[in-house]
């Protein structure tokens, strides 16, 4: 087999398909930043065609992420395509138009309305386009686990001939077992005659679990791509996750003879990094990144480790990023030393960031003892929307106790205005959205209300999200703490500075103090 494995990293694209888990243009930057940090060779940095904001995210990756190749994805249509090209043109040669159209019968027929025919058709004239208009040109044919293999052939054959030189074979629904996977891709690339003039590619689905086993079992029969994402995020299930795509081809080195680039103690950071901004917690015994990954409770386990590390892990932490250059910061750290553990973190800052980040820091500071990574990277969580926020929480009292009513007065910034309330609730948490919500509209429906200690220790921050539904629009909101009921009323004021139509009520309750 070949030495080297191409790691395209859809995080930003099918990722951020996840709901609840779209990201701003600055969130975007600071992934895409962290992604070429670790090490991957394409970032899939949206759909240019689906929003100006999409748009505008993928063209300022192009122009500001060295390093990888960017990638933006077009349905094979002309406007769609073509905004793609404009979207990845400042890649220069490292711009990738990314076209797709289904081929499974149940797509064509049902969804496209198509004749195979008129499919294969509109799939060479997308690439041949695509190929006008970016230096390099992959190809995906949509639910190619259920589609007809003979038609696979001829649509790769001639996609190929067209101008793609990656050939991407998607698991679009997650259906496939390994061991059809890895023939359908072998079958593919022995059968179609021009194979060699094309890297083969998979993306597949976790639908069933299978999405690492079905990229692994395309891995070993050809496949020199895999579409992942940071933490599996993805549509409903989720996509392979590229910690444990990477993590297995290293630790498996005796079965699996093919690298990549990643430098694997970025994993951990970056993973940490995307599951802050998106709100999406991982969980403690996710694979590689979760919280109990490398923990040991087990009276054997811990006897056997202490006698030997490999009895019980057949990889180490600082392998993947855990525990390493760990620098405990507190209220007599100065600028240099924050912005040195943030360089360490993967996180650039510059002079006018930095200001802002240090002055958060030292309110920090004041509040607890020693500062750890995952409280730096928390305070990393409101600067994006600082410059664009709309409604700021100015002041909050919350009072509760087992014999009284819990009551809430906040105070909000709405546009330049105060105003102020003061409300009831089932708990401290709820009268202080209570009291948020009779001053603004609209204030959405909670889907979504997450805590996790940062740190431990009872002077632990809180990290708080929350997720809100206005309409058809789903949206994060994170807050973090040392009082949870702040960290969940910053949450909630960052979810609703995200409804475009938010604004202040025409009449607000009253304000009769706590």
């Amino acid at each position: 087999m070949s030495d080297r494995l191409y790691i395209f990293d859809t995080t930003l694209r099918d990722g951020e398909q996840s709901p609840g888990c779209s990201m701003n243009i600055d969130e975007k930057l600071r992934v895409a930043h962290a992604l070429a940090t670790l090490g991957v060779d394409i970032i899939e940095a949206g759909f240019p065609i689906a929003s100006p904001g999409d748009f505008e995210a993928v063209h300022r990756i192009a122009k500001e992420v060295h390093g990888p190749k960017i990638a933006g994805l077009a349905r094979a249509a002309q406007r769609d395509i073509e905004r793609a090209g404009e979207a990845v043109r400042p890649a220069g040669d490292r711009a990738r138009i990314h076209t797709f159209i289904a081929t499974s019968p149940i797509h064509m027929e049902a969804k496209l309305r198509m004749s195979p025919d008129q499919v294969l058709e509109r799939a060479v004239e997308a690439v041949k386009l695509a190929r006008s208009l970016a230096p390099e040109v992959e190809f995906s044919a949509e639910d190619a686990g259920r589609s007809e293999m003979d038609f696979l052939c001829r649509i790769v054959e001639a996609t190929i001939a067209a101008g793609a030189r990656v050939i991407n074979i998607p698991d679009t629904v997650g259906y496939m077992t390994p061991d059809e996977f890895g023939y359908r891709i072998r079958t593919l690339i022995e059968r179609v005659p021009n194979s060699d003039q094309a890297i083969f590619s998979v993306h597949c689905h976790n639908d069933l679990g299978l999405a690492v086993a079905n990229s692994l079992a395309a891995v070993e029969n050809g496949a020199r791509q895999v579409e992942c994402t940071i933490n599996g995020l993805g549509e409903r299930a989720g996509n392979a996750a590229l910690e444990e795509v990477v993590m297995i081809l290293r630790t498996r080195s005796d079965r699996y003879d093919i690298e990549t680039g990643i430098d694997t103690t970025r994993i951990v950071p970056t993973s940490k990094l995307v599951s802050q901004i998106t709100g999406m917690p991982v969980q403690p015994n996710k694979a590689i990144v979760g919280a109990n990954a490398f923990a040991h409770e087990s009276g054997i386990h811990q006897d056997g480790m202490l006698k030997h590390q490999k009895t019980y892990e057949i990889m180490t932490p600082e392998s993947v990023g855990w525990n390493t250059n760990r620098m405990v910061l507190g209220k007599h750290s100065g600028r240099a030393a924050l912005k040195s553990r943030y360089d360490i973190l993967g996180v650039k800052l510059d002079d006018e960031k930095l200001v802002a980040v240090f002055e958060r820091f030292k309110v920090l500071a004041d509040k607890k003892k020693d500062i750890f990574d995952e409280d730096l990277m928390s305070i990393l969580s409101g600067d994006s929307e600082e410059l664009t926020e709309r409604i700021k929480l100015v002041s909050l009292h919350a009072a509760s106790g087992t014999r009284d009513a819990p009551i809430a007065a906040v105070e909000l910034d709405i546009e330049g205005k105060l105003h102020k309330a003061t409300a009831q609730g089932d708990g401290p948490v709820d009268a202080a959205f209570q009291a948020i919500k009779s001053l603004v509209e609209p204030n959405g429906k909670l889907l979504l209300y997450s805590v996790n200690a940062i740190t431990s220790g009872t002077d632990a921050q809180g990290e708080v999200t929350v997720r809100l539904q206005d309409g058809d629009r789903i949206v994060n909101g994170q807050g973090s703490d040392t009082d949870i009921v702040v960290a969940s009323a910053k949450a909630f004021v960052a979810a609703l500075n995200k409804l475009p139509n938010m604004h202040a009520k025409e009449v607000h309750a009253q304000y009769s103090g706590v």
